[in-house]
């Protein structure tokens, strides 16, 4: 009969192959964050321009399955618990859409435009690079992200 350390053992290998044991931690850590949480203490007024990345940041969160990350977010920012409409974030943030960039969030597109604009400004002064170009970058993160959630 197997004792109490090969249980606990067996037990802690098959939650982290399931990837169950890092969304223990996770959730702990938020239930921890919580109830540490002092709500007397006044939060400082949300300005429009943290509004719009902690939204960002949240629509990426979600995005990934990081729900707990999304949870102390919300509780630490202040932040409201429904989610500002997309289309508000693009015409603020005077981002265009298309067909590919309105499946995943907008931090990807984000991101993969300033990385275009960096190899552009590279690539001027003379400079050649061997890495895969922004788009084919985001379109492969696209790829794999579509990937990971058909896993789920």
């Amino acid at each position: 009969m197997a004792n109490v350390q090969e249980l606990k053992s067996v037990l802690k290998e098959t939650l982290e192959n399931r990837g169950a044991l890092g969304q223990i931690k996770a959730r702990i850590r938020a239930e921890v964050f919580n109830a540490l949480d002092d709500e007397t203490d006044p939060r400082p007024p949300l300005s429009n321009e943290n509004m719009l990345i902690n939204e960002l940041i949240r629509e990426y969160l979600e995005f990934n399955k990081y729900k707990y990350s999304e949870s102390v977010l919300l509780a630490e920012s202040g932040q409201p618990s429904t989610p500002l409409d997309r289309q508000f974030l693009t015409n603020e943030l005077n981002i265009t859409e298309d067909r590919d960039t309105a499946t995943v969030p907008l931090l990807y597109g984000i991101v993969a435009h300033f990385l275009s604009r960096g190899k552009k400004d590279g690539l001027s002064r003379g400079h050649r690079s061997t890495r895969q170009t922004p788009s084919s970058k985001y379109r492969t993160s696209k790829m794999a992200a579509e990937r990971d959630l058909g896993k789920m």
